[in-house]
């Protein structure tokens, strides 16, 4: 068994101010293969004011130099790919093939995307012409709290600590105490890249502890949210106190409009879509509303679909869906199937139990639902497993409608070869973001949702503009450069 108790602070890994054992959960098993420390309030407190101390000197570097740091993070963490993608399949479930191609990139292309965004951004900006002595000054907030999700680990980690450091803040992370090694990885990458000690530091948690300590602690200017809208309420209320900026990204319940123009692979790719990562992301069109037209045929192919998805362990290679994560959120999902029966889905591939041959672990029969109505629980909330709601509509209006009729506001989907259709249902649709034609999001472009997914934006300009305090500054020498 893994023994990795310490945090890093200060730029060394230290040993925990008290013994407080936590074990690491392998989900394709159920054994436990690591034991890590849950950090206490004297561990914070250590943490933050390291942080509190680098932040002066952090800040004043040019960017440059900055950037220099992040680019030697990109090397130690591309040298430690297979390690990386390793320990997220063994600390999530996710299949090692997804953890290879998917999971941990996800972590080298938002360093990289951070790289490119600061080579481009402007610490001090001109007002206008109007005003030629006004300045605005894009300052780094301070001491970032970051706490960070399972689900995809790295995407979330690198999202938050690359576009931090970019522009001058230091920070504490705080990585979901469920899926802690990749995190533990992640350190070490930043510790063979040499950052200033301070700059980065990593305490190991529950959100009780470590992240309602974060989110209270007079010492931390923002905290940096991915989980679930839950908790990111709490962390709201929590922070209140301070005053201190609280940016999340919280959950969602996607809506994927398909219309009868839409293109022949549009059903199998949004079922695949919701199924990937065992359905465990925030933004997975879970709510596939269909033109009544082409109903019957795409229910038919979504449950071909599901029948075809393979469960298997995490540590086989191969283009299947692992386990969920844990015992509660299997919990969760086998309560959220039965409520689907129990309130009048038509249950039509999948359903309640493990998978035949599947008899420990935390697996999911990948799951479709017809005939959702949404007002059902299953079309209301979040599900966070392998499991698809089918709604008809009649409509354009009707679907606008059904889609923004939720409390989430993350990604909506819309399926159709009509242009101008596609240009007003982007307008109209209440999300954060909008993907057509199973066209992905470009590198750069902000992530984020409205309602109950958050308010920030993570990703590109906008995720460096998210640690960033505005400054009017006026009577500034025209003859002075930018930075």
């Amino acid at each position: 068994m893994l023994q990795r108790r310490q945090f890093y602070i200060d730029g060394a890994w230290v040993d925990p101010a008290e013994s407080c054992d936590l074990p690491v959960i392998d989900p394709s098993t159920e054994e436990e293969v690591a034991v890590i420390s849950l950090g206490q309030q004297a561990d914070t407190d250590r943490a933050v004011a390291a942080a509190r101390a680098a932040f002066d000197d952090w800040a004043a570097r040019p960017i440059a130099e900055r950037i220099g740091h992040l680019e030697a993070l990109l090397e130690a963490y591309e040298a430690r790919a297979d390690a990386m993608a390793e320990a997220i399949s063994l600390e999530m479930g996710a299949p090692i093939d997804l953890a290879r191609g998917s999971q941990q990139p996800a972590g080298t292309g938002h360093i990289q995307a951070a790289i490119a965004a600061a080579k481009e951004f402007e610490p001090v900006r001109p007002l206008g012409p109007h005003a030629p002595t006004d300045r605005i000054l894009m300052d780094p907030i301070g001491v970032v709290g970051m706490i960070t999700p399972w689900n995809w680990p790295m995407n979330q980690v690198t999202l938050k600590v690359a576009y931090a450091a970019a522009v001058g803040c230091t920070m504490v992370l705080k990585p979901s105490e469920i899926a802690p090694l990749s995190s533990i990885v992640f350190a070490e990458c930043v510790e063979t890249a040499g950052w200033p000690r301070g700059v980065f530091n990593m305490v190991n948690g529950d959100g009780a502890g470590v992240g309602t300590q974060l989110s209270v602690h007079p010492d931390v200017d923002m905290v940096s949210f991915t989980g679930s809208t839950r908790a990111g309420i709490a962390i709201t209320k929590a922070a209140a106190d301070t005053l201190k900026r609280v940016s999340l990204e919280l959950g969602g319940k996607g809506a994927n409009l398909i219309f009868a123009d839409a293109d022949e692979r549009a059903v199998r790719r949004g079922t695949r879509s919701v199924f990937n990562n065992t359905g465990q992301s925030c933004n997975a069109p879970t709510r596939m509303l269909v033109e009544r037209s082409i109903y019957d045929d795409a229910v038919e192919i979504a449950r071909q679909t599901a029948e075809e998805t393979r469960v298997a362990s995490g540590h086989e290679p191969g283009r299947h869906i692992g386990p969920v994560v844990s015992q509660q959120q299997w919990d969760k999902v086998q309560g959220l199937i039965q409520q689907g029966l129990d309130e009048g889905a038509r249950l039509v591939a999948g359903g309640l139990g493990r998978p035949e041959g599947l008899n420990r672990g935390y697996y999911v029969r990948p799951t479709v639902f017809a005939d959702v109505t949404n007002d059902m629980t299953i079309a209301r909330e979040e599900i966070f497993g392998p499991v698809l709601s089918i709604i008809p509509f009649e409509t354009e209006e009707d679907a606008v409608r059904i889609a923004n009729d939720t409390e989430y506001g993350l990604t909506n989907y819309v399926q159709s070869s009509d242009a101008a259709r596609r240009v007003r249902l982007a307008k109209r649709l209440r999300s954060g973001m909008v993907e057509m034609n199973g066209r992905s999001r470009a590198q750069g472009s902000p992530f984020g949702g409205m309602k109950a997914s958050g308010n920030g934006r993570e990703g590109g300009v906008w995720g460096l503009d998210e640690f960033c305090e505005v400054k009017a500054v006026s009577g500034w020498p025209e003859d002075i450069a930018a930075e």
